[in-house]
């Protein structure tokens, strides 16, 4: 009986030894298979799992949008009185669910390049109203005329055409219109070459944003997605200075094993610069 109590102790021992050591090789071991596999598969090549979420992301993406109502145009139109505005939204729409297209790899340099279609599809459940809620803003076309062109004739020819169009210096349109466009009838009768069709994001659909080349990661995991030119170029020739810069990714996707002390940086083409994300804290999706 002791010496069966004995030999458990002894073989009890020994297997636990054994797998102490095999844990001490093993782990680091996993490890570096694990590591290894991950910096495999967030590479942007054909075939990784990486590239075929980044082609067409399966994360939705919105925007949204928030308009400024005048309440009182009459009133500032005659009087000059202080204008009224009231905030609407927020308008929702769904964007960045078309496939990036052109996609050429250059493996020398280890980048990939792409043009981003652009699409929106309006989400009803996730706004105040419809497409076709209106709104009174400010006529571009007409407070911008008399600003532009400043000869005495010139001005004598616009006003007149701003009464023959029956514009004035304040318009209702629907959202849908100052979104995405709408023809401006002043605008029709001008006698020069200028764009008819006007909007805050006008053209928008069926058209694409870039030339955009990322880095695939090939060569150092952490410039994965990092942008290197857009449309060619490293800079805007908007702003001075660091600011002017394309950095970061297109905020569809970020490289792998971010910390929370890593300053997140992505570029917007729509307000043309690039802009950062801070971590400030977590929270739980979940409820008591």
């Amino acid at each position: 009986m002791g010496c069966d109590r004995n030999c458990g102790l002894i073989t009890g021992a020994v297997i636990g030894a054994v797998l102490a050591v095999l844990g001490g090789i093993l782990m680091p071991v996993g490890d570096m298979i694990i590591q290894k596999t991950i910096k495999k598969e967030v590479v942007l090549e054909e075939g990784t799992i990486a590239f075929k979420n980044w082609v067409k992301t399966g994360t939705e993406v919105y925007r949204q949008f928030w308009i400024f109502d005048v309440q009182n145009p009459q009133e500032v139109a005659v009087n000059s009185s202080k204008i009224k505005l009231m905030q609407r939204g927020p308008y929702t729409y769904r964007v960045r669910y078309l496939a990036k297209e052109n996609i050429t790899h250059d493996s020398e340099n280890h980048t990939v390049s792409f043009v981003q279609p652009h699409g929106a599809i309006f989400e009803p459940s996730l706004s105040v109203g419809t497409e076709n809620d209106t709104f009174t803003v400010l006529n571009l076309a007409v407070a911008a005329a008399a600003h532009l062109y400043e000869n005495p004739f010139v001005q004598v020819v616009l006003n007149s055409l701003i009464k023959k169009s029956k514009s004035s210096m304040f318009q209702t349109r629907t959202l849908k219109e100052l979104l995405w466009g709408y023809k401006d009838p002043f605008l029709s009768l001008v006698p020069y070459p200028v764009p008819t069709t006007v909007g805050v994001f006008y053209p928008y659909n069926n058209t694409v944003d870039g030339v955009y080349q990322v880095f695939t990661g090939k060569d150092n995991i952490s410039k994965v997605a990092i942008i290197n030119t857009y449309k060619g170029k490293k800079n805007l020739s908007y702003w001075s200075g660091y600011c002017d810069m394309v950095n970061g990714t297109d905020a569809a996707s970020f490289p792998p094993f971010v910390e929370k002390t890593r300053v997140l940086q992505f570029f917007s083409s729509d307000i043309c610069r690039k802009t950062r994300l801070h971590f400030t804290s977590s929270f739980s999706a979940c409820k008591s």
